[in-house]
């Protein structure tokens, strides 16, 4: 009876962690290697741009960044991405609230005369994946 009942717990312990993916983001373009590139997931519109579901940061190396975020449950998500140049944690802005830092969002999606959307950022996974951002 132990037998069983461990065969069935490992059994439904596959089936879940079957579920979680792994995905990796690249980012290039970045225009010299001075501090840190920030990512951010999102994982609905409510919260896209205001609080991230996962953030990661990564050292730049040849103008380019990776990090890969891991045991995400298959679903829907964004993405932004910035480059913090003086590793200050925070955009930057000028006086009128426009980005001086270069940033990006998945799918390259812009905003018309504001931030993207999350409607255009958006993408499934439902296994390992990868995206490339270009800033």
């Amino acid at each position: 009876m132990t037998k069983i009942i461990t065969i069935i717990v490992l059994f439904i312990c596959s089936i879940i962690s079957a579920q979680n993916v792994k995905l990796t983001v690249a980012v290039s373009g970045l225009k010299n290697n001075t501090g840190v590139v920030k990512v951010g997931l999102y994982n609905s519109d409510g919260t896209f741009l205001k609080t991230t579901y996962k953030s990661l940061s990564s050292d730049i190396k040849n103008n380019k960044a990776v990090v890969t975020f891991t045991d995400l449950p298959a679903g829907e998500y964004a993405i932004s991405t910035y480059h913090d140049e003086n590793n200050n944690g925070k955009m930057d802005k000028n006086m009128m609230g426009i980005p001086s830092e270069d940033y990006a969002a998945s799918n390259n999606a812009k905003g018309f005369m504001g931030p993207p959307s999350y409607k255009d950022a958006k993408f499934v996974i439902g296994k390992d994946s990868k995206i490339e951002i270009v800033l």
